[in-house]
This record gives C-alpha cells, sequence and structure tokens, in this order.
C-alpha cells in the first residue's frame, strides 16, 4: 500500500470508530473524544485526498474539520 492508502486508512479507522462509539451510545456527538476523533480522522483523510489529487474530497475533509473545531471550540468554551 501507498502512503496515502495508509493515511486515509487511519482516517477512515477514525471517523468509523467515532461513528461506532457514538451509534453504541459509548460517547455522545458533543463529547471531546467524539469531536477529536472526527478532526483527526477528516484531517488524514484530507491529507490522503490530496496526496492523490482527489479534490472534491480534500474540500470535503477541510469543511468537516472547520465545522468540529468549531464544535470543539464552542464546546470548551461552555
Amino acid at each position: 500500500m501507498a502512503l496515502s492508502d495508509w493515511i486515509g486508512t487511519l482516517g477512515v479507522t477514525s471517523l468509523l470508530v467515532a461513528f461506532a462509539l457514538n451509534i453504541a451510545k459509548k460517547i455522545s456527538p458533543e463529547s471531546k473524544t467524539y469531536l477529536i476523533l472526527n478532526i483527526a480522522g477528516a484531517a488524514l483523510a484530507g491529507v490522503s485526498s490530496y496526496m492523490i489529487a482527489f479534490w472534491p474530497f480534500v474540500i470535503l475533509e477541510s469543511v468537516w474539520v472547520i465545522a468540529t473545531l468549531i464544535a470543539l471550540i464552542k464546546s470548551s468554551q461552555q
């Protein structure tokens, strides 16, 4: 596997772990753990997409990171 594949796999795994833990009611979507897993996963998936020049996913993952960072900042201020 290429480096971009490894990075993308780690990113998608992080996103899926956050999703699975949320569905299993182990963490809430407002929890810092959930938000950090989403930021890390989206960032890694975005880097991987950038490495292979797949621009639609670069944009998607960039927006995902920004939106989740905003949610994390708001949760930290409460």
